[in-house]
């Protein structure tokens, strides 16, 4: 096992620039394993977790309890098995919990989900190089997000701005990225208003409690839609999906010409997936439990509602949490998140995009934050937040089942995980 700590000048630079926003990290504990496994293109995981501060850096408050996390963990991928390789950490106590990849470039970016650096309300983005040969980290720079607790962030098709989602600041950011992968001040910024939905959801399941959002705005997700003309974000304690122009040259945001689209009150819209035809968009609802299913129109951004289906049994009674949502990249099964029923829910997709029940997959752990396929859609990896580990299951192309692997990976509070091909030969 090799060990590698970043140089003492770029320590330095850590620790000084990183001070500004609370981001200070070290490359640790790096194994050269990768070169172990596949030699034509080694695949690497990057596992986003809720992490403390570190000790030995400034105080950071961070947003959600103490996380048992050690920042960015690092896995090499075995092609043929699905398992994942230990192969060091990016050390941060900033809670990066999630992270968008930009292959074509080598850079990945992380959300921290603090809300608070320094004596300023407001979290902040990092920017890393992916080492070509180790997959290992470098740290590029960190700005502030926009808002308190980013809780998601996406890339442009462009490739020129990063999308991000501001949970506990209710707003929305656009920052620029710079031609060495570094991010910019943000562009713009957008501040959701509105009236907050009530505390009990209008679907919620039978004897539910579910409670986590509707106490102010929530800015929970934002992408663009695959044309890169809109983006769309969903706020969770509006129970609104709001649709902006994004204008190329200046990364400056306007509201579509439908801008909001309602849901339920209370139900808490979550996170959303596009069909790969682009023409379906799903949204998942945390505190509702339900899926909806709208046409969308790439024209003008219109979102119309046409099916709405529990993520949930129909016995089910009780409170549970959804989470993720994933539609297959050959477009004939959607995958919905349950936390508390701890299971994925498993759904056909009908000629026209409507949704049929198949089945459920116990997580093998407790509150499945998010899911992830790996490239080859063989594989999908559950990051199970409170049970500190990874389930890994394998993914029937042919009906849409997973079987669990009985592999585990040992990470404290996963929150996503985001994979990366080397293009060396």
């Amino acid at each position: 096992m090799k060990r590698f700590l970043l140089r003492q000048s770029n320590r330095r630079d850590v620790l000084r620039l990183g001070a500004a926003t609370g981001v200070i990290g070290t490359l640790t504990g790096f194994s050269s394993a990768i070169y172990s496994a596949d030699p034509v293109r080694p695949l690497m995981a990057y596992v986003g977790t809720f992490s403390s501060p570190l000790k030995d850096t400034l105080p950071t408050q961070v947003d959600l309890p103490p996380g048992n996390g050690r920042g960015i963990h690092i896995f090499q991928v075995n092609r043929q098995t699905g398992g994942l390789i230990p192969a060091g950490f990016f050390e941060s106590g900033t809670s990066p919990s999630h992270l968008a990849i930009d292959s074509s470039k080598g850079i990945l970016y992380a959300a921290h989900e603090t809300d608070r650096v320094g004596s300023e309300k407001h979290g902040s983005v990092s920017a890393y190089t992916i080492d070509r040969i180790t997959g290992g980290l470098r740290w590029l720079n960190s700005v502030a997000s926009g808002g308190a607790g980013p809780t998601y962030i996406s890339i442009h098709p462009s490739g020129k701005y990063l999308l991000v989602a501001n949970y506990f600041g209710g707003s929305i950011a656009v920052l620029p990225v710079l031609q060495d992968g570094r991010l910019g001040e943000a562009v713009d910024v957008k501040q959701d208003e509105g009236t907050i939905g009530p505390t009990r959801a209008a679907n919620a399941p039978q004897g539910s409690y579910a409670f986590s959002g509707h106490d102010r705005t929530h800015a929970h997700m934002i992408q663009s839609d695959p044309t890169g003309r809109f983006v769309i974000h969903v706020d969770l304690g509006l129970d609104q999906i709001l649709v902006w122009e994004l204008e190329p040259a200046t990364g400056k945001l306007s509201p579509a010409q439908i801008h909001k689209v309602q849901l339920p009150p209370g139900d808490g819209p979550r996170h959303f997936n596009f069909h790969p035809n682009g023409r379906w968009f799903y949204s998942i609802q945390e505190e509702g439990s339900t899926i909806t299913l709208f046409d969308y129109s790439s024209t003008n951004g219109q979102l119309n509602p046409r099916q709405t289906v529990s993520s949930l049994p129909a016995s089910f009674a009780g409170s549970n949490f959804c989470s993720e949502i994933l539609v297959s990249a050959d477009g004939n099964y959607l995958y919905a998140g349950n936390r508390l029923h701890d299971s994925i829910g498993i759904f056909g997709i009908g000629a026209e995009g409507d949704l049929s029940f198949i089945g459920y997959e116990w997580t093998r752990g407790d509150y499945p934050r998010s899911f992830e396929f790996d490239p080859s859609g063989r594989f999908l990896y559950s990051c199970n937040q409170r049970a500190d580990n990874i389930a890994i299951f394998s993914v029937n192309k042919d009906t849409g089942l997973l079987t669990f692997t009985e592999q585990y990976v040992p990470v404290g509070n996963p929150s996503c995980i985001v994979f990366w091909e080397s293009d060396d030969q």
